[in-house]
């Protein structure tokens, strides 16, 4: 896929939660090629995709092993990653887990696990980056939110709670932190064929079903979601926060 380059991503210090495996991956190659300086954090260890991305694209991502559900920890390696690269100027919001379940298997143990992934994390990497966002003149935070919530999808209940608080979380701290030229927008993908997906998820028959609902034909790809997070990244959209640009083949229409 032939992405857009923008000039102003070039020495970003850019940070990326589940930057190795998935859409994540393909967020951190995308920044890479655009010359951005790029952390990211994943439980599991992502030293052969860091090899192969200073391989493919000359720019090494610099990795840090952390469980995002561990506050302090993720604090601490969103530090490591300004002291590296300088104050994170770039903080995508990325890692979730889309685990199915119903209603009644929840347990309140279940709810503060996928609360903790989906959502509290996410508020607290935000809380993270500000002051030196603040310090460099603005930033730009991208929270992955996802259609599901929008589409009214059973099977993930949690999730979709998550997705739908990623919105109102994001249009709460764009007013907040707009006076400091700090942007918060969402990012909310359709179903991205991730090899997750594929392995888990995935039937020949649902995905027909889907695509029935696209009004583009293709299956959506992780490399199709990068364009998008590279704009609300990078100057081109600076007069842009607190919305929600959704990349899903047009399932959904907002507005």
């Amino acid at each position: 896929m032939i992405l857009p380059v923008f000039p102003d991503l070039a020495g970003a210090s850019v940070f990326i939660t589940g930057g190795g495996s998935g859409i994540g991956a393909a967020l951190t190659e995308g920044f890479l090629r655009q010359g951005a300086r790029v952390a990211f954090v994943q439980r599991s260890d992502a030293t052969d995709f860091c090899d192969r991305m200073a391989e493919e694209t000359g720019n090494r991502p610099l990795f840090l092993p952390c469980d995002i559900t561990d506050i302090p920890a993720l604090q601490g390696a969103i530090a490591r990653a300004a002291e590296a690269h300088g104050p994170v100027t770039v903080l995508v919001n990325n890692a979730a887990n889309d685990q199915r379940h119903s209603a009644a298997e929840v347990t309140e143990a279940f709810w503060e696990r996928a609360m903790a992934i989906n959502l509290k994390c996410y508020f607290f990497a935000a809380q993270a980056v500000a002051a030196g966002m603040k310090a460099t003149g603005g930033g730009s935070i991208i929270n992955f939110s996802s259609i599901s919530y929008m589409m009214g999808n059973a099977g993930y209940p949690l999730y979709t709670t998550a997705n739908s608080g990623i919105n109102g979380m994001t249009r709460s701290l764009a007013r907040e932190f707009g006076p400091d030229r700090i942007r918060v927008n969402a990012l909310a993908p359709g179903w991205v064929l991730t090899q997750k997906q594929k392995d888990l998820w995935v039937t020949p028959e649902g995905l027909a079903a889907h695509l029935e609902r696209q009004c583009l034909p293709d299956p959506l790809e992780p490399a199709d979601i990068v364009g998008g997070c590279l704009f609300l990244a990078s100057a081109a959209a600076r007069a842009m926060t607190g919305q929600a640009l959704v990349i899903d083949g047009g399932v959904v229409v907002t507005g």
